[in-house]
């Protein structure tokens, strides 16, 4: 089976390698692409680890694990990425995130931030 992310390799060759060590992550789209896997699995913690500290939303946890849990993924879609290589230390990443709640079809589309601290990709947040 195809991982969680959308790309061909198998979850335990993709985004588990990141779920199991955040420091891996390359770019910030292999982050994004983990973190939406990390959704489906409803992994609050690697949510958390992976969110930069100045916008974590550790109160949230609960509730953020709750929902994800209470819906159905469908798949994610990558628009755009900007910057966000190996070499960079910012970047943004535009996806759709597609998914079944309350018997209904919805998306999530975003333009998220991402910044890397230490040789570590981070989520920010929404970008501007």
């Amino acid at each position: 089976m195809n991982c969680y992310c959308g790309n061909i390799k198998t979850y335990t060759t993709c985004c588990q390698v990141f779920h199991l060590n955040p420091k891996k992550t390359q770019t910030a789209e292999q982050l994004m692409r983990s973190r939406y896997s990390a959704f489906v699995l409803a992994d609050g913690d690697y949510l958390m680890a992976t969110h930069h500290s100045s916008t974590r939303p550790i109160k949230e946890k609960k509730a953020i694990v709750k929902w994800a849990k209470s819906v159905q993924w469908i798949k994610l879609e990558v628009i755009e990425t900007t910057k966000g290589s190996e070499k960079d230390t910012e970047g943004t990443v535009t996806f759709n995130a597609y998914f079944f709640e309350n018997g209904k079809a919805d998306t999530i589309h975003e333009k998220s931030a991402f910044i890397k601290e230490n040789n570590q990709w981070f989520y920010l947040g929404l970008s501007s």
